[in-house]
């Protein structure tokens, strides 16, 4: 007996299953009623006979409703032994009703009766260990999927429907927030998110990021300004009295304690900080936060915040509003063939993701790489584009930005992207982001390098070959420029898209 509930404790049900076998020369398992096996010592009884013999014998002992029985056929025996509790009348127990069962030559020792009979009671133990072990991570991975959805719908603007659901998995959404992108070893996801549940007193709402298995996504709630320091009415900037955007400042500069302690819970933890916002913003700081997690990889302190600056959906909003409806709404009138074929908004959803992660979108959509691929082509018959290439994937990447929500195409959608990009609003955006290729301290030919990349559709063996150089040495030239630019490059989310609507919109105003 000893030995019996050493093997339940350290190897649990199965262990002691083997042992008995082996002790008995039997064909041990634990069955359910209707006398098929949860587990077993081997994959079925020596002889189909005495499959029946217990099939017979679990569901009579079960009917009876008797604690043990013994059902003996010609030349062996089985020997059954209850190991659930009877619940109370009306209520269902998951496993109710399970049985040890044994299946001994006859004639069987003496023993084994008693020896069955001892060990069910270590037995039953362990599985009840077992059964709430799996439900304990039932619950986790519903857990876990219930905040990757909260966070889809934070993506997709449906706030209202993310507060329901995050209600009931506590803590409530913070709002305003910072967004913080965690990248941690293998293996360091649990233990980073439980300590950054005691550094934000388990305030921060913790997602582990459906995409990328390295990264963790904190959405930490901020300090709300005081009254004192809370803008007027009468104070507060109009767009017409706002002024010019200020240089964006380095990614980096000022002190985060929570992305410091989080840099700090592991030597290769790294930390991405998005601006402060609010939860409709949630799709940009993301964005943003991955940038500056690019950023970080190449800081001794491991952790970068993102450097403040105009947004290209800002400045061409005003431009380019009608243009993006008019753009996308054969995509957003398209009605399927089939009821089980994906609509509009499900194709835009998947081009959207894509055109943000690639080839991870399937993780992220939790669909197989041949439907995503079927859908792109939809997508591309639908619109008249080529997603093959970098410009048609920029155009179509500003314009979902520009519609968040899907508009109507308007009787009047104007001209076409190089007039957006034309307008001064866009010349200005375009002129501040790139202004850094040529800021002091820019690597020599880096806006070389990073227009070979972009006129090769950002495809390293090209633009290796474009300037002369191998394809490691290209992948580090563009490292440096991920530094310089404060964006991430070779990594999605990327500034593929915006990088060449500003380098087509630098190109227009000086023609």
């Amino acid at each position: 007996m000893l030995k019996a509930h050493r093997l339940a404790h350290s190897g649990g049900s199965e262990a002691l299953l083997r042992w008995l076998a082996q002790r008995l020369d039997a064909w041990t398992a634990v069955v359910r009623p209707d006398g098929s096996a949860v587990r077993a010592s081997a994959p079925a009884p020596p002889a189909a006979g005495e499959a029946e013999l217990v099939t017979r014998g679990a569901a009579e002992r079960s009917a009876r409703g008797v604690r043990s029985a013994v059902f003996e056929g010609s030349g062996s025996a089985a020997l059954l032994f209850a190991l659930d509790e009877e619940p109370p009348s009306g209520v269902r127990r998951p496993g109710g009703g399970r049985a040890l069962a044994a299946v001994l030559a006859r004639p069987y020792p003496p023993g084994a009766a008693g020896l069955l009979a001892d060990a069910a009671v270590p037995l039953a133990l362990s599985l009840r260990v077992e059964d709430a072990e799996q439900r304990h991570e039932q619950a986790a991975l519903a857990e876990s999927r219930s905040r990757e959805a909260v966070l889809h719908l934070l993506m997709n603007g449906r706030v209202s429907t993310a507060h329901q659901i995050a209600e009931a998995l506590t803590p409530s959404l913070p709002d305003p927030f910072r967004m913080y992108v965690v990248e941690c070893r293998a293996g360091r996801r649990e233990a980073v998110a439980r300590r950054c549940g005691e550094l934000t007193d388990g305030r921060a709402w913790v997602v582990r990021c459906p995409v990328y298995v390295r990264h963790l996504i904190v959405l930490a709630p901020t300090p709300r300004p005081t009254a004192a320091s809370r803008p007027t009415a009468a104070s507060r900037p109009t767009a017409a009295s706002r002024p010019a955007p200020a240089p964006r400042p380095a990614a980096g500069a000022g002190r985060n304690p929570l992305a410091e302690a989080l840099a700090a819970a592991d030597r290769e933890c790294l930390v991405g900080v998005s601006d402060e916002g609010s939860l409709r913003d949630s799709r940009e700081a993301y964005t943003q936060a991955f940038h500056a997690l690019a950023v970080a990889r190449g800081r001794a302190e491991r952790y970068a915040c993102f450097g403040t600056g105009a947004e290209l959906a800002l400045a061409a909003h005003r431009p380019g509003a009608a243009w993006a409806a008019a753009l996308l709404a054969p995509l957003h009138a398209y009605e399927p063939r089939r009821p089980q074929d994906p609509g509009g908004q499900e194709l835009r959803a998947t081009v959207h993701a894509w055109l943000n992660f690639s080839s991870h979108a399937t993780r992220l959509l939790r669909i197989h790489r041949n439907t995503l691929a079927t859908r792109l082509r939809l997508v591309q018959g639908v619109l008249g584009l080529d997603l093959a290439r970098l410009p048609d994937q920029s155009a179509l990447s500003l314009a979902l930005r520009l519609t968040p929500r899907g508009v109507p195409a308007p009787a009047d959608p104007g001209g076409g992207l190089d007039e957006v990009l034309a307008h001064p609003d866009v010349v200005r955006w375009a002129a501040g982001h790139l202004a850094p290729l040529t800021a002091p301290g820019a690597p020599p030919g880096a806006r070389e390098t990073l227009g070979a990349w972009l006129r090769h559709d950002t495809q390293l063996v090209p633009t290796a070959a474009a300037l002369g150089i191998s394809v490691p040495g290209a992948r580090k030239r563009l490292t440096r420029l991920e530094a310089l630019l404060e964006r991430s490059l070779l990594q999605s989310p990327s500034a593929r898209h915006d990088l060449w609507l500003a380098h087509r919109a630098e190109a227009l105003a000086g023609a």
